[in-house]
């Protein structure tokens, strides 16, 4: 029998008024160690299918799964349990809070794990935050406090990863490296599904990829796969042009 998905949604409908849907039937998979990439134009619906996923958005119809689990209905704090992680783009962090005090809040939903262990590993994965751990966060640059808010996602050690638009607001040198930062987290076993504007490298490091329009499924496939098809590439990925992330192997 073939294992489910790490993650399934199956002809999602959701909105944030009754009259309106922004999404129209999308339907995504993330297999095990997967990173799945969604991308599209601005107003595709994709900050709203990961909000929907994670309970902040209430569907109207489809299907959402973990693991072979229905999940609709589920608050954030159970999905949280479930071994669903969320890095949102705006208001990720407590500015007000230390490193150490943020990341110990991320471990609220598995109160039973070492919350030593689980700091040890994470400032082994961002050795920044290690150096930082006592500083407030609200003092921190911006790839800094997002270094701070995916690894207070990471705490609990979710089986998928949802990260809404990890490069914006970075500067150019950082977003790099955040892809790097994202592709470790995909070694250590964590499925990923990840919606980013910047397109190419998104795709580039993605093991899959979708492509959203108007709320609907446009285009899926290989990320590579993707990146190469032309009619991909005139439409949603804009001139060619060298991708800085290093591709994703086959």
């Amino acid at each position: 029998m073939t294992a489910a998905a790490v993650l399934a949604v199956e002809e999602l409908v959701a909105g944030y008024a009754a009259e309106v849907d922004i999404l129209k039937g999308v339907s995504i998979r993330v297999e095990a160690r997967e990173i799945v990439a969604v991308v599209g134009p601005n107003g595709a619906g994709k900050s709203t299918l990961l909000k929907a996923i994670f309970g902040l958005v209430q569907p109207k119809s489809g299907r959402v799964m973990i693991s072979g689990r229905p999940i609709l209905g589920l608050r954030p704090s159970e999905l949280a349990r479930l071994g669903v992680g969320y890095v949102p783009q705006r208001s990720n962090v407590f500015p007000s809070l230390t490193v150490a005090e943020n990341l110990e809040i991320g471990l609220s939903s598995a109160p039973h794990k070492s919350l030593s262990h689980r700091l040890e590993a994470m400032y082994d994965l961002f050795p920044r935050l290690a150096q930082r751990r006592r500083q407030t966060v609200g003092g921190m640059s911006g790839g800094e406090r997002q270094m701070v808010a995916v690894a207070r996602a990471l705490m609990p050690e979710p089986a998928v990863l949802l990260l809404d638009e990890p490069s914006a607001g970075l500067a150019p040198m950082l977003v790099e490296g955040m892809f790097a930062q994202v592709s470790a987290i995909n070694r250590e076993g964590i499925a990923i599904l990840m919606v980013e504007q910047n397109a190419r490298a998104a795709l580039a490091l993605s093991h899959r990829g979708y492509v959203l329009e108007l709320g609907q499924n446009r285009h899926e496939g290989r990320g590579n796969d993707l990146l190469d098809d032309p009619r991909v590439a005139e439409l949603y990925l804009g001139a060619a042009e060298p991708v800085a992330s290093e591709r994703h192997a086959s």
